[in-house]
């Protein structure tokens, strides 16, 4: 199976996505990486885009709600190369309607290579990383040329 290389530039595309119970933490952690993110295109599932913009005067591109179809249009964007990382405070402890659309989130964002933290300390390495000043390649499967050999081969 063949793979293309594919280039996540300097100015990451940062989608930004909290649970109702993780929002302010969310928040919190938006101010304490501030000067980092203004430097990056950032979008974000509804409420949470919104109350960050409110919080921060960080510009967040809002999407849908989560339960909404929110994490399914940035699973959307990821597919189209326009998110690159992935930040998703997510609660383990509370059982979430649209468990199904986090998990196919998830399930993109590793199928593309994407980075993604799913809790505050993995954010921490994530955006400190040198990466983020700077351009990364990483390679994904050769999608077409993977459905040309399984139409061929079934």
């Amino acid at each position: 199976m063949d793979f293309l290389t594919m280039t996540i530039g300097k100015q990451k595309n940062i989608a930004l996505i909290a649970h109702d119970s993780k929002k302010h933490e969310m928040i919190d952690w938006c101010r304490e990486h501030k000067e980092i993110l203004k430097g990056h295109f950032l979008c974000g599932t509804g409420t949470t885009a919104r109350m960050i913009t409110e919080a921060t005067g960080l510009p967040v591109k809002g999407y849908n709600s989560g339960p909404l179809g929110g994490d399914q249009q940035i699973g959307a964007k990821i597919v189209e190369g326009r998110v690159d990382f992935v930040v998703f405070f997510s609660d383990p402890l509370t059982a979430q309607p649209h468990d199904p659309d986090v998990k196919a989130l998830l399930r993109i964002a590793q199928v593309y290579d994407i980075p993604i933290a799913n809790n505050k300390a993995t954010a921490d390495f994530l955006i400190t990383s040198s990466f983020m000043s700077e351009e990364y390649e990483h390679k994904i499967i050769n999608f077409h040329q993977n459905i040309a050999e399984r139409a061929r081969t079934l």
